[in-house]
C-alpha cells in the first residue's frame, strides 16, 4: 500500500491518493473502485475529474465482474502484465473469454503517456546482522530449498519484498514505512539469485553474499532469466503475489507449481 512512485499510477491519472483502489479507463467511461473506508476521500478528489466513483458493497460487482459484464464480444482489455497477479489474471481472462473477449498483457499503456514519469528507487541495500538475524542467510536458504523440494518443485520464484529481505537478511528503504528493497529471486537446488538495481550494493555486500553462494544480477534480468530456464523444469509461485506478465517470459517447457510461498 506505500507504492514507491513508478507504480503509482492510479494516483497519477485519477488524482486519488487513497493507498487501495482499482482504475477502470474504457472509449465511454471511466471508474474507481474503492471500499467505504475511502467514499469520502474518493468523492471529493475525483470531483470534476470526469471519473465515477464505484462504491464496493457486498454483492455488487467488484472491477473485474463488471470488464467481464460489460466488454463486447470480441473486444480486449489491457492491462500492465508486470503489476497483474496471476491469480487475478486468470480469473479476468476466464471471464473476458466466456463473452468472446481477450486479456491483454503484454503492453503497458500508462507508461506511453506519464510524463516525468519517477525512476525506480535506487536506495542502497545494506545487511541485517546479529544478534537481531537470528538464523544465517545460509540456514533459511537451506531450509527454504527442502520446502521447495518437498513441494515437487525445482525452483522458486519470490517476488514478496519481505520475503527477500527475510531470506537474504537485507534490508533497504525502498518502500515507505519498510525496511525492504525492489528486487526478485530465483531459487534452486545449486543456485540462489538476487535480482537488484546495480547500484545498489557496495563491492563489500557483493562479496558478503557470493560467499553465501548467492548471486547477484541486475533487476531486469529477471525476465530473461525465466525465460532461459531449462525444459522439463518445475516452478512454484504464489499466483497472488507474481504477476503474470514475469511469468509470460517462461518456456512453454517449463511447469507452473502453484502454491505459496514456502
Amino acid at each position: 500500500e506505500s507504492l514507491p512512485g513508478y507504480w503509482r499510477g492510479r494516483q497519477w491519472l485519477s488524482g486519488f491518493h487513497g493507498s487501495v483502489g482499482t482504475l477502470v479507463v474504457t472509449a465511454d467511461f471511466a471508474g474507481l473502485w474503492v471500499d467505504s473506508r475511502y467514499w469520502e476521500q474518493a468523492e471529493h478528489e475525483l470531483a470534476g475529474s470526469g471519473i465515477e466513483l464505484m462504491k464496493l458493497l457486498p454483492g455488487k460487482p467488484g472491477a473485474l465482474e463488471w470488464l467481464g459484464d460489460h466488454v463486447e464480444t470480441n473486444g480486449s482489455v489491457a492491462v500492465d502484465g508486470a503489476v497483474m497477479a496471476l491469480a487475478s489474471a486468470r480469473q479476468l481472462g476466464d471471464r473476458l473469454k466466456a463473452r468472446g473477449a481477450r486479456l491483454v498483457t503484454d503492453k503497458d499503456l500508462l507508461g506511453q503517456v506519464w510524463e516525468g514519469r519517477p525512476a525506480l528507487p535506487g536506495n542502497p541495500v545494506y545487511q541485517h546482522l546479529p544478534p537481531h538475524a537470528t538464523v544465517s542467510r545460509a540456514e533459511k536458504l537451506a531450509q527454504l530449498r527442502q520446502s521447495v523440494q518437498a513441494k515437487g518443485a525445482d525452483w522458486h520464484f519470490i517476488a514478496t519484498l519481505d520475503d527477500i529481505a527475510w531470506l537474504f537478511n537485507l534490508r533497504g528503504s525502498d518502500v515507505s514505512y519498510n525496511p525492504v528493497f525492489v528486487a526478485f529471486a530465483l531459487i534452486s537446488q545449486q543456485q540462489a539469485i538476487l535480482f537488484v538495481g546495480q547500484d545498489k550494493l557496495d563491492e563489500h555486500l557483493r562479496k558478503v553474499l557470493a560467499a553465501d553462494g548467492i548471486e547477484v544480477r541486475d533487476y531486469a534480468e529477471a525476465g530473461k532469466a525465466l525465460a532461459a530456464m531449462p525444459a522439463g523444469s518445475r516452478l512454484l509461485v504464489d499466483p497472488a503475489r507474481v504477476t503474470c506478465g514475469l511469468l509470460d517470459n517462461l518456456p512453454a517447457e517449463v511447469e507452473v507449481v502453484v502454491g505459496l510461498n514456502p
